[in-house]
């Protein structure tokens, strides 16, 4: 059984990394999460990662537009489970920059 008990991690959006330890690289935000929590962060960055590659291979095909483009839409989508997950898990300061951006539906600021 994995242990349920909610650790610190700082989260880089640049690079994908999780990390428990503030000073190892710069971060973006904050987030108290278990490690089931964690592993599915992880998967979604790992997603992107792929979807990244995949996308950078398609943009090399000049006459697929961007709105017509799949692996763009499946890169946005992962990101606004990124964003939300961040927000879920994050300290006021990370959720507070999310409702800044506007990125997630239901959290825009008014």
């Amino acid at each position: 059984m994995a242990d349920e008990r909610k650790k610190t991690y700082y989260v880089s959006m640049a690079t994908g990394e999780i990390s428990q330890l503030k000073t190892a690289s710069p971060w973006d935000f904050q987030i108290e999460a278990t490690d089931e929590e964690i592993a599915r962060l992880r998967e979604y960055f790992d997603q992107n990662y792929s979807t990244d590659w995949q996308a950078f291979w398609r943009a090399h095909v000049p006459y697929i537009q961007y709105h017509y483009d799949r692996e763009n839409d499946a890169y946005d989508r992962t990101m606004v489970d990124i964003y939300k997950m961040i927000y879920e898990l994050g300290n006021d300061e990370a959720k507070a920059h999310i409702r800044s951006i506007g990125i997630l539906p239901d959290e825009k600021e008014e």
